[in-house]
Parts: structure tokens; C-alpha cells; sequence
């Protein structure tokens, strides 16, 4: 059955209008009491309406939700992008190297050759997503287990940074004692 617009929201169509042959009427909303109920395709226009303000019986066609996950990092969503081509250009070979086997072609063999190399680049581009993955992960702390590299690397990092604070305390206490500590006076 096909419905337009005004069916699929329940709103009531146009009644001068004679129904599409073939197509069977729904049953109508009642018409709304008062004034015409405001169409959400078509922007209001009128005194009361500014541009940029939306109307009040405005409702957007579609909501958005948040990503369920996060992006992959760029690394490794470039390793997967190459590994995909990789693989789809692997399968390609093989459907043509069978094609060819069945009408008896002399790149029958070619196209084989091809696609076992195929295969084996593919095979590589799908480890180096798994291996890239592994790699970004250490580095970057995501995985929370001990013989983490990223854990030692924050820990060394925040070592560093008391390090660094308490030599500053410590050149600012000496400027402020002003002369007492000294072992000698010029």
C-alpha cells in the first residue's frame, strides 16, 4: 500500500484531491479543531516567525544519538581501510581467475598466480590492523593491565613532573631568603 505524507503522519489530505488509482484510502485522523495545523515540511512565514527560530509545533525528522563507540584511532582505521581494498581487490581476482577456469582462458593461470598473491597480502593487511590496533593501545594507555607500556610511561612522565616542580620551589625559596644560608658575604 502506498501513503503519502499526509497519511503517514495521520494528518488529514488535501480533500479536493481525487486518491491515486489503486491505491486504497487509510483511515484519516480527524481533522484538528481551531486553526490549520502547521505543516512540518514547509517553513511558517509571517510576522510573528524570525529567521533561525524554528516554529512551535516544529518536531526534526530524525534525532540524533550518540555513537555506541568511539571512533578507531587514525592509525589503525587506516590499516583497516587498506586491508578492506586489499581483501575486495583479493576477491575479485579469485571470481575472475574462476571465470576464466570455466571458459577454458589462458589467464586462467595468471589470474590464479594472482590471486594467491592476493591472498597473501590480504592475510598480512588484516594482521597488520590486529598488530597496529595491539601497537596503538600500549602506547596510548587504553588497555588497564599492569605490564601496560603506556602505565610506565605516565608513570615516568608524572615522576618527571614533581621533579621538575620541586627544583622550581626549590630556586624560589633560595631567591627568597636573601643572603641568610650563606657561607660567605661579598
Amino acid at each position: 500500500m502506498l501513503m503519502g505524507t499526509a497519511e503517514r503522519r495521520g494528518a488529514p489530505a488535501d480533500d479536493g484531491a481525487p486518491e491515486a488509482p489503486g491505491v486504497t484510502g487509510a483511515p484519516r485522523a480527524p481533522a484538528p479543531a481551531g486553526p490549520a495545523a502547521p505543516d512540518r515540511d514547509v517553513p511558517a512565514t509571517g510576522p510573528d516567525t524570525r529567521a533561525g527560530e524554528r516554529p512551535s509545533g516544529y518536531r526534526p525528522l530524525w534525532s540524533e544519538e550518540p555513537a555506541r563507540r568511539r571512533r578507531m584511532p587514525d592509525p589503525v582505521r587506516t590499516a583497516a581501510v587498506r586491508a578492506v581494498l586489499v581483501v575486495a581487490v583479493t576477491l575479485i581476482l579469485a571470481m575472475v581467475a574462476f571465470l576464466c577456469t570455466l571458459a577454458e582462458s589462458w589467464l586462467a593461470f595468471p589470474m590464479v598466480l594472482g590471486s594467491v598473491a592476493g591472498t597473501v597480502v590480504a592475510t598480512w593487511g588484516v594482521l597488520d590492523v590486529w598488530v597496529t590496533r595491539q601497537v596503538w593501545n600500549q602506547r596510548h594507555g587504553v588497555v588497564s593491565v599492569p605490564s601496560s607500556t603506556a602505565r610506565a610511561m605516565r608513570r615516568e612522565r608524572r615522576r618527571a613532573r614533581r621533579q621538575a616542580r620541586a627544583a622550581e620551589r626549590g630556586r624560589g625559596r633560595i631567591g627568597r631568603r636573601g643572603g641568610t644560608g650563606q657561607l660567605s658575604h661579598p
